[in-house]
């Protein structure tokens, strides 16, 4: 489900694209750390992001950490490179601003690149919130796993503290809860 009508945008997108002038098209990630992951969730994933790589152009995918969900999308985009090897998968870390050449080789096995947000050096514990808001905020498109069963009890979920913001910024979010994969 995309709740923002993308015309606007894609029209904009698409005489950008005439002109060589935008050619990175982001999507990002966020989920919870556990998630009931099913071959129905893995096969719509796999298909949502087969038609943001073909039909939007989507090129770039901005990944977090902690999460279930991440490392499952992490593996269909690594899949889906061998298919499209222009895509390009990017870590954005939310701890370590600063990396040693040996943990950033390590890291760049899985991913074109890494890269530590400066604005949120001094978030202490709200580090993953700020992280999770600049993918969005560099994101066109953010794919969100919602599961109200794996959500805490007593506080707000970061996803669904990130999927509010989403909305706010007006991205497009494909949503995807348990309820719709049998789970």
């Amino acid at each position: 489900m995309c709740y923002n009508v993308v015309n606007r945008y894609t029209v904009y997108l698409k005489y950008l694209r005439r002109r060589n002038i935008c050619t990175k098209i982001p999507a990002c990630f966020i989920g919870h750390r556990t998630i009931n992951e099913t071959e129905d969730l893995k096969s719509k994933l796999n298909e949502i992001i087969e038609k943001l790589i073909v039909d939007e152009n989507v090129d770039t995918f901005l990944f977090g950490s902690k999460s279930r969900f991440n490392s499952l999308c992490l593996e269909l985009v690594t899949e889906l490179k061998e298919k499209y090897p222009h895509i390009k998968r990017i870590y954005v870390r939310a701890e370590y601003p600063y990396i040693s050449e040996r943990y950033k080789n390590y890291l760049l096995k899985n991913y074109e690149d890494t890269y530590y947000p400066e604005k949120i050096i001094n978030s202490g514990r709200a580090a993953y919130v700020e992280r999770n808001y600049e993918m969005i905020d560099n994101s066109r498109f953010c794919i969100v796993y919602y599961d109200e069963t794996n959500a805490p009890t007593t506080r707000k979920s970061g996803t669904m503290v990130a999927f509010d913001y989403a909305i706010k910024k007006q991205k497009c979010i494909i949503m995807f809860s348990a309820e719709e994969h049998n789970v």
